[in-house]
């Protein structure tokens, strides 16, 4: 079986032949350190949004840039093997900087998808896409499930 956790070259490589055939190529991006049903309901409602759902998401590396101490719990290879066996994501690529803008450029979404706590002018890469001819969706996010209340909930269980 072709790995879904692919490198940005291969990305590429894999989903021209996709594009050429009308499949439409969506985006979206995270840390995903522990995953939760949050983050499965917003993959299957980024999925939704075309044919091929690219889940970029940030190493260990770019992590450790954007997060508190101590983050990522899970690291990338593991986080990326969860990703890889949903259903609802064709393929996982990894980036290093603390935002995916340049990733966002080289794959050229023809849609850009985010929760709706973000509001659209802060989200990165959504001008580029939409200068592109695509489309920015933000979809709802879970009340009270995060990774963040994960963490914070059991630091109290054993505190």
């Amino acid at each position: 079986m072709i790995s879904k956790i692919v490198n940005v070259k291969e990305l590429i490589n894999r989903i021209a032949p996709l594009r050429r055939s009308g499949k439409q190529v969506v985006f979206t991006n995270g840390c995903f350190d522990i995953m939760h049903a949050g983050h499965v309901r917003y993959l299957v409602a980024a999925r939704s949004e075309g044919e091929i759902l690219v889940v970029g998401i940030n190493s260990d590396k770019s992590v450790k840039l954007i997060k508190e101490k101590n983050r990522p719990i899970m690291p990338q290879d593991q986080r990326a093997e969860v990703l890889a066996g949903l259903w609802c994501v064709d393929y996982v690529v990894f980036f290093d900087e603390p935002d995916p803008l340049r990733l966002i450029q080289t794959i050229k979404p023809d849609t850009l998808v985010k929760g709706e706590d973000w509001a659209e002018d802060k989200i990165i890469g959504a001008d580029f896409v939409k200068a592109d001819g695509g489309k920015v969706v933000r979809v709802a996010v879970v009340p009270d499930i995060s990774t963040s209340m994960i963490i914070e909930k059991i630091i109290k269980m054993y505190s």
